[in-house]
């Protein structure tokens, strides 16, 4: 006889008393059966019955199908043999259990579907917090609106990477997320400026899509022998300080710099070059006129524009597209004159298919033209180089200078058969006299040129100059030189009672009068220390200076802090202007809408 198998629900539950072994909780026996228990479990203890339900799942393996005992529901009659030998043993009434031997196809397991698969876990709030600042990142960087939470199809990818991560706000990105991000990275990047030595600051100021004017403040110093930038800041200026005054503003700058903060001053270099090659291309003004108009006919006809690039395919030449220049920046015209001389036989080609009535370049002009670029080449060379941030710049100002001052020498000497290029010529000469006549006698571009292991003295022309920058950076070295301790104000414990005697007065006059005081100590070992440098050869003029520097600062120890303070002075405010070529793609006609403090923190 089979016995009763007893329900698994017993398992939780004590026979005697009816009474649940999880929650102690008692339960009435008068139905007779435990499909009260059942429900209780499955109402107030879900987990115990899923876990019961993955262990058999997981003990109904395919190992065990090798032998299968069934029960017959049969009333009467042999069983059918089915794949092997089928044995039965049957009563007149009751179905009799069935052993199946030989091989049987496996049952599939079925798997329980847990409740997790319903239910989403919220995620940890250190991950919330983590994936929050990383979408503010995106949004900064991508520059897009803080409305993109809101969009349709970005809500559905976020909720396909991770369900569980929910999506802030665009007032929670705005008023939470972004300022606690601004003001984490504010603090680690105030930390390393506080252990630099001496920084330079570059300042601009710009006017946005929504007529306010900015202003950014930016931040260079030496950190590990490699030059280091970051944005301080980027604000709206007062309606006292927009665009009307901007012109005020600059000369407000350098006298509060000079007279209340007794700063250093120096001027952009690059500001300087485009003020002289702007002035002297008012001299060819005539034919850059009839350039752009050109340009400007082609950017605004597409039947033109179309045609020149056929032109340029039906000639062999690759496809190029004209520039248009900037007013403010001269260099944008000397790209849009040399592009234009690039494919000068598909421009005239297509003027003439087009019968364009435009003012066109004659044989002569278009020699001008390539004379023009030939003189202005160097200029944009030099305003490129110049304005790298990665570099040290200040230290080639002179020698910059030097080299286009040479140039325009070279043209004067030999003149161009145009008035109009030799009217150039002359311009370019008189500004650059004007301006940097005496650029070897500005301290700082003087010191940072010596201590530059590439150029030291012999970047000098006038002697007296060098020789003057020579002692100054001697003496800014002996005054970083640490103050050495006379030896008379140091007391020696083994020293006898005696030493303080009146007896002693004559001698120890005497030997203080041969002994250095500490003030020639630091200035004679200055002096030693710059003789050595300068004895140093020469470092490649492609190489980095603030490498050389690195591996023999141990050597030259207090000429490295000077080097420090005056190779981090970058020549140009073209670090700002950066800025501000980012902040036009974040104040966009998508985000027109952004608040100056919002402006300040996605520019930072």
């Amino acid at each position: 006889m089979s016995t009763r198998k007893r329900s698994d629900v017993w398992t939780h539950f004590v026979a005697t008393e009816a009474k649940c072994n999880i929650c102690k909780n008692s339960f009435s026996t008068k139905a007779g059966s435990t499909s009260n228990w059942r429900r209780h479990l499955k109402s107030s203890h879900p987990t115990v019955l899923l876990a019961q339900v993955r262990t058999e799942t997981e003990d109904d393996s395919p190992a065990a199908a090798g032998a299968v005992s069934t029960t017959s529901t049969s009333s009467a009659g042999p069983s059918t043999a089915l794949a092997g030998m089928l044995t039965t043993s049957t009563t007149s009434s009751t179905p009799a259990p069935t052993t199946i031997q030989g091989p049987v196809r496996p049952r599939r397991s079925q798997q329980q579907t847990s409740m997790s698969s319903f239910v989403t876990r919220p995620m940890d709030p250190l991950r919330q917090s983590k994936l929050d600042e990383a979408l503010v990142r995106m949004i900064a960087c991508d520059f897009q609106p803080f409305s993109i939470v809101e969009d349709k199809g970005f809500k559905e990818y976020s909720h396909l990477l991770d369900p569980s991560y929910s999506l802030p706000s665009r007032k929670t990105l705005s008023k939470t997320v972004m300022p606690r991000l601004y003001d984490k990275l504010r603090g680690d990047i105030m930390d390393k400026i506080k252990s630099a030595s001496a920084v330079c600051l570059t300042t601009d100021c710009w006017t946005s899509l929504t007529t306010e004017s900015y202003m950014t403040v930016t931040c260079h110093f030496i950190e590990d022998f490699q030059m280091t930038s970051y944005l301080l800041d980027c604000f709206v200026l007062t309606e006292r300080h927009t665009a009307a005054h901007l012109a005020n503003n600059a000369s407000n700058i350098v006298s509060a710099l000079k007279d209340h903060l007794h700063w250093d001053h120096i001027p952009c270099f690059a500001h300087m070059l485009n003020l002289i090659v702007g002035a002297a291309l008012k001299e060819v003004q005539a034919i850059l006129q009839k350039v752009k108009t050109t340009v400007e006919y082609f950017h605004r006809s597409t039947v033109a524009s179309d045609k020149l690039k056929a032109t340029q395919t039906q000639m062999g030449q690759e496809m190029l597209r004209l520039k248009q220049d900037v007013a403010t920046r001269w260099n944008s015209t000397y790209y849009m004159l040399k592009r234009f001389s690039e494919i000068k036989d598909p421009i005239i080609s297509t003027l003439a298919l087009t019968n364009a009535s435009l003012p066109t370049l004659s044989p002569e002009e278009w020699k001008i033209s390539r004379e023009i670029l030939d003189i202005i080449k160097p200029f944009e060379e030099v305003t490129t180089e110049v304005s790298a941030e990665k570099f040290v710049t200040a230290s080639e100002v002179i020698l910059m200078t030097r080299g286009l001052h040479r140039i325009v020498t070279r043209y004067q000497r030999n003149p161009s058969s145009s008035v109009p290029v030799k009217r150039l010529v002359d311009s370019l000469m008189l500004d650059m006299t004007k301006r940097f006549g005496k650029v070897e006698h500005i301290e700082k571009l003087a010191d940072a040129t010596c201590l530059d292991p590439r150029f030291k003295k012999q970047a000098f022309v006038n002697q007296q100059a060098a020789e003057e920058t020579v002692k100054r950076v001697t003496a800014a070295a002996a005054a970083i030189n640490p103050a050495q301790s006379e030896e008379e104000n140091t007391s020696d414990p083994g020293a006898t009672a005696s030493a303080g005697a009146m007896f002693w007065e004559d001698f120890d006059e005497r030997v203080a009068s041969l002994r250095p005081s500490a003030s020639t100590s630091k200035t004679s070992d200055a002096m030693m220390e710059m003789r050595a440098y300068l004895a140093e050869p020469l470092l490649s003029r492609t190489s980095d200076p603030l490498s050389w520097w690195s591996s023999c600062s141990p050597v030259y120890n207090t000429l490295s802090e000077v080097m420090k303070a005056r190779l981090c002075i970058v020549a140009t405010s073209v670090p700002s202007e950066r800025i501000f070529s980012k902040t036009g793609q974040i104040i966009s006609e998508r985000r027109n809408r952004l608040s100056p403090s919002n402006v300040r923190e996605f520019v930072f």
